[in-house]
């Protein structure tokens, strides 16, 4: 686990060592592409590699020490693939979906109708960042907490006035580790139900668990069932951001989704595949995922589109095999 967002300093750069495990990390999964004898790697980055100030200098030298051309992706970009990777899953019968993914460095959101979402936010809120910028006690003091939990109403005023206003969604659901997490914690199937388990969070369920953990020590959630000892430092914040926007959303139970961001870069990397769209098209820019984003709008607008859905069902299909040993 790299957790990258740890790894910003004070003037906002990847560190030495953070970059330093990141090169080893890239290097590690090319030597296994290689032996695998994978046809390609797809290599993409998030927000703390795209936020810090010296992602050039990062990028470059990731390329020049393990031959892999690191892609970052933009938040809105992250936001926009977790969705797909949502709606494939739950498929065009949840209607309007909303989703909330809580990464170590970002918030994303976003909602629509379709593959392509009406709206996507990504937000600096992050459970790693939160832990590393708003806490320094452990565990952290109710004054840190309530003051967390007031700074996160103000910072989510602004996207949640949006989404709200962009229609009630039909199905709200939620990826990421952190969220599974929190479902567990609060009764949710154990990963040995499969995927398919129904799991869900609730604002009740969640603001009872946040009063248990808010008083507990990282060393003493490791201990929990469902929490790793690498996560269990930003358990905390996590669960207030995931509360704060469940409030500022006024949602009162979301549904955990098994597919997120990986998934959904698969996903349209195979759509591009069934459309002859080949690595070197997907490389025009570091903005990798630009091109299938405006294709999909221009789908919406004309009724037709490239991604036809026959090409849909063919890709969603070939990634329901893997669903099970994924998840």
């Amino acid at each position: 686990m790299l957790r990258l967002a740890e790894q910003i300093n004070g003037d906002g750069e990847l560190s030495k060592a953070g970059a330093n495990v990141l090169v080893r990390t890239v290097a590690d999964a090319a030597v296994s592409a290689r032996r695998l004898g994978c046809d390609e790697l797809m290599a993409f980055a998030t927000s703390a590699v795209r936020e810090a100030t010296n992602v050039s200098d990062v990028l470059h030298r990731v390329r020049s020490e393990t031959g892999v051309d690191l892609q970052v992706l933009t938040g809105e970009q992250e936001a926009q693939l977790t969705f797909l990777a949502a709606r494939r899953w739950y498929g065009w019968s949840a209607g309007r979906l909303l989703m909330l993914d809580i990464g170590g460095g970002s918030l994303e959101l976003a909602t629509g109708m379709d593959e392509h979402p009406d709206l996507a936010f990504s937000l600096p809120l992050g459970a790693g960042r939160l832990t590393r910028t708003r806490f320094d006690e452990d565990p952290p003091s109710r004054r840190q907490v309530r003051a967390l939990r007031e700074w996160l109403d103000d910072e989510l005023a602004d996207a949640a006035r949006k989404l709200r206003k962009s229609g009630k969604p039909d199905r709200v659901v939620a990826t990421s580790k952190t969220f599974r997490t929190l479902a567990r914690l609060t009764g949710a199937a154990p990963s040995s139900a499969g995927p398919r388990a129904l799991r869900v969070l609730t604002d009740a369920g969640l603001r009872q668990l946040i009063s248990f953990v808010s008083r507990m020590s990282a060393a003493d959630l490791a201990e929990l069932e469902g929490v790793s000892a690498g996560r269990s430092h930003q358990l905390v914040a996590g669960a207030l951001v995931a509360e704060a926007t469940m409030r500022a959303l006024s949602i009162g139970q979301m549904e955990i989704c098994p597919w997120a961001l990986r998934e959904g870069v698969i996903l349209r990397r195979l759509d591009q595949t069934d459309g002859e769209v080949h690595t070197s098209d997907m490389n025009a820019s570091a903005a990798v995922a630009e091109s299938p984003a405006k294709a999909a709008e221009l789908s919406d607008r004309s009724g037709k589109g490239s991604l036809r859905k026959s090409q849909r069902a063919r890709s969603t299909g070939r990634m329901d095999k893997h669903r099970a040993r994924w998840s």
